[in-house]
């Protein structure tokens, strides 16, 4: 049986959501442990694919699902992480709404014009 490396799995989801998200002490939520050892503590941290390639992954599946807070997370940190500029956050809300719907895809725009005034001056 696999030892799973929780401690990992909490230096990975730092890394990737810029220690924005705040997590529980070991041993207050199975789900939360069970989460950093498995998904960030393995899948994660396995560098076949980068921090960037599973972004976009995931704000493409997010998307389709219609997820605003977690799209929005995902965004945020992409943009706080330099993997991706505001420009090309932009051309992925038009592109992926052509797949998920204008109603999903309406609810990205929302959250990258956000994004956008937040970031105004700091990127182009």
């Amino acid at each position: 049986m696999k030892k799973y490396d929780r401690q990992k799995g909490v230096e990975v989801f730092n890394e990737v959501y810029c220690g924005d998200v705040p997590l529980t002490q070991p041993g207050q939520s199975k789900f939360v442990d069970h989460m950093l050892e498995t998904l960030f503590g393995t899948l994660w941290s396995d560098e076949t694919l980068s921090i960037r390639d599973r972004r976009l992954l995931l704000i493409g599946a997010i998307a389709a699902q219609g997820d605003e807070t977690t799209l929005t997370i995902q965004a945020r940190s992409a943009l706080k992480r330099g993997e991706l500029t505001i420009k090309q956050l932009e051309a992925i809300v038009m592109f992926i709404t052509q797949y998920v719907g204008y109603p999903k895809g309406s609810r990205f725009f929302n959250i990258y014009n956000a994004l956008l005034k937040e970031t105004q001056g700091t990127q182009k």
